[in-house]
């Protein structure tokens, strides 16, 4: 399907997803583009990549698709940089965590060419990161989230949905600005919840005492605390208006819950973690029923 995608970061993202494409023989070359040499070298040497390029116009001369799979706050630079060798019929993509800045990013960066820019965001990751995090089935069942500008064609929309669906992916589509605010809720936030227990902890000068103590409880909560700090940063940053609203949102559920446990109300505390259990418990079975219909489906 694809001659000769280029992929602008080459870690856990960028290197899942042409791990995925080469698999389903959907790509002839996969071209790598990083600020380390010796990052896309071992890219190369993984197999992810066939060829490792310090030149942008030639990693974007003959693309049939540019992957952008970099920290969001490098997208403007780095599609500002494809743009004066972008020709028709190449179309650029990114992988990043936010849409609403990413948009705004690329009409800046692209301006007349930005009807080939279709903005997406696969749900999908692990807390490592770099070339050696990536594997081959990161995105099966998982969705991908398409945001569509108004520029866009079909035909470009549908040449990235495809090759989402070649990675195994499931396409949904969102605007930019709901896409920003579900994930704030049920992405950023939990994230920045993470690194803040963690920090606190690491910070107390007990730290060893309790990190020694630290069970099972605590490393699923905090499991995500270990993702890129660099990419992290750029995402709360980012989509700082969604996310500071939840945040707040969250606070006060905090001092609601602070307040019941200082006037030691067990009955009302229950009630919060009872309605916290359902609508897990629902959730879960949801997740179980979609995955469950999808493998099916695949058959």
């Amino acid at each position: 399907m694809f001659k000769k995608i280029s992929i602008f970061g080459v870690g856990l993202i960028g290197g899942s997803f042409a791990l995925a494409l080469k698999r389903a023989g959907a790509v002839n070359e996969v071209v790598g583009v990083g600020r380390r040499m010796e990052t896309l070298e071992r890219a190369r040497q993984l197999g992810i990549i066939d060829h490792a390029c310090s030149s942008v116009e030639d990693a974007v001369s003959g693309a049939d698709l540019i992957l952008v799979a970099a920290p969001v706050a490098q997208t403007e630079t780095i599609l500002a940089s494809i743009a004066p060798h972008l020709r028709p019929g190449t179309v650029v993509t990114d992988a990043g965590s936010t849409k609403s800045d990413v948009v705004e990013a690329a009409r800046m960066a692209l301006g007349p060419k930005i009807a080939q820019f279709v903005p997406g965001h696969p749900i999908a990751g692990r807390e490592q990161n770099g070339p050696d995090a990536a594997i081959v089935d990161l995105y099966a069942g998982k969705k991908a989230v398409l945001t569509p500008l108004p520029e866009n064609s079909a035909e470009d929309v549908e040449k990235v949905a495809s090759a989402w669906k070649h990675c195994g992916a499931i396409i949904h589509r969102l605007s930019a600005e709901e896409h920003d605010k579900v994930f704030a809720a049920v992405s950023h936030l939990p994230h920045l919840l993470a690194y803040a227990l963690v920090d606190d902890i690491a910070h107390k000068p007990h730290a060893g005492l309790l990190f020694q103590y630290a069970a099972s409880g605590f490393r699923d909560f905090t499991r995500i605390a270990g993702s890129s700090p660099e990419m992290w940063r750029d995402i709360t940053l980012a989509n700082q208006p969604a996310l500071l609203s939840e945040l707040d949102s969250y606070l006060e559920q905090l001092a609601s819950l602070r307040a019941l446990l200082a006037e030691r109300n067990g009955s009302a505390i229950e009630a919060i973690y009872a309605n916290a259990q359902r609508a897990r418990h629902q959730w879960i079975t949801t997740i179980e029923a979609a995955e469950k219909q999808n493998t099916q489906g695949g058959d």
